[in-house]
């Protein structure tokens, strides 16, 4: 058996892992409000050598990769931070829109069950799963691979190869969707804030995706997913880029504007910013004086709204 001696030397060196990754830590933060990515990413890892059980740590430097693009090890981190239970809803959330996007569907219902399991009427777990469900549909049993291939060439296909009106198609074009895939990005009123784009063409364009198996607004977690990530590059090296790591209570919105936020699940200044005024405006009792709120509060972090116009 240990020593006492040796008890308190182990609870001793345990304390001081621990210490470290608090420093560690708070070294990233300094580094993520000054925008430098890179060093808030090495701390992190420092942090989480330091405290291998710190879930914290580890969940900040997954989103960070995961924000990078590095895919395989933000996915490895959040798989560690759901370990111990209860998962954290972030985490699974995160870990299913990577699994979804590298086409691995099963794994991505996986990380959403286990949400709704505790929690069935958590509403981004629900709309996920229901995108998720109908992406596995489209992939036949027989050839994962193939068929994966097949759908992200069907993804790839231009919106011009398909029977829509000259209307639909140049305002489409404005719009910057040039795929089946951004198309699927979009939602409805986001189509119908478009100058020039009005209910006969959004019946068109529900229509032909429809015969397909599809919907507008599918593909909408990935939107915003890539949506932070350009919105990260386009600030790197400008000094505005850790402010999309700052809560939006930091806005210090309206009670209306701030629960128009709550049920988009929009939870830092970077949600915020990956999304477009259509949507916004969309969430019940959200008008011109809660979005003219929100844009000049985000105006005063040197951030806006997403554009959809390529003008």
């Amino acid at each position: 058996m240990p020593s006492d001696l040796d008890m308190v030397i182990g609870a001793e060196e345990t304390r001081r892992d621990v210490e470290a990754a608090r420093t560690h830590l708070a070294a990233a933060a300094k580094a993520k409000e000054a925008g430098d990515r890179v060093a808030a990413v090495a701390e992190l890892r420092r942090a989480v050598s330091a405290d291998p059980s710190n879930n914290d740590a580890m969940f900040s430097l997954a989103y960070l990769l995961d924000l990078a693009g590095q895919d395989e090890e933000a996915a490895a981190l959040y798989e560690r931070v759901c370990e111990n239970p209860p998962a954290p809803v972030n985490a699974l959330l995160n870990l299913a829109v990577l699994a979804e996007d590298h086409g691995d569907y099963a794994r991505a219902e996986r990380c959403l069950r286990q949400i709704l399991e505790t929690n069935p009427n958590h509403e981004r777990a629900r709309l996920f799963m229901k995108d998720v469900q109908a992406s596995r549909e489209m992939v036949v049993e027989e050839d994962p691979d193939k068929d994966l291939l097949k759908r992200r060439a069907m993804m790839d296909t231009p919106v011009t190869d398909f029977e829509l009106s000259v209307r639909a198609r140049t305002c489409l074009k404005r719009m910057n969707i040039r795929t089946l895939g951004d198309l699927l990005r979009i939602t409805e009123a986001e189509l119908l804030s478009s100058r020039n784009f009005g209910e006969s063409s959004l019946t068109e364009v529900k229509k032909m995706l429809a015969s397909k198996g599809l919907r507008l607004g599918q593909g909408l977690e990935d939107a915003h997913r890539q949506a932070r990530r350009q919105i990260m590059e386009s600030l790197k090296g400008s000094g505005k880029e850790a402010a999309l790591n700052k809560p939006v209570s930091d806005l210090q919105l309206s009670v209306r504007a701030r629960k128009a936020l709550q049920l988009l699940n929009i939870h830092t200044l970077g949600d915020l910013c990956s999304h477009t005024e259509a949507e916004l405006m969309g969430v019940k009792n959200f008008g011109a004086t809660s979005l003219t709120e929100v844009k000049e509060r985000l105006h005063e972090f040197g951030l806006a709204l997403r554009s959809l116009d390529a003008e």
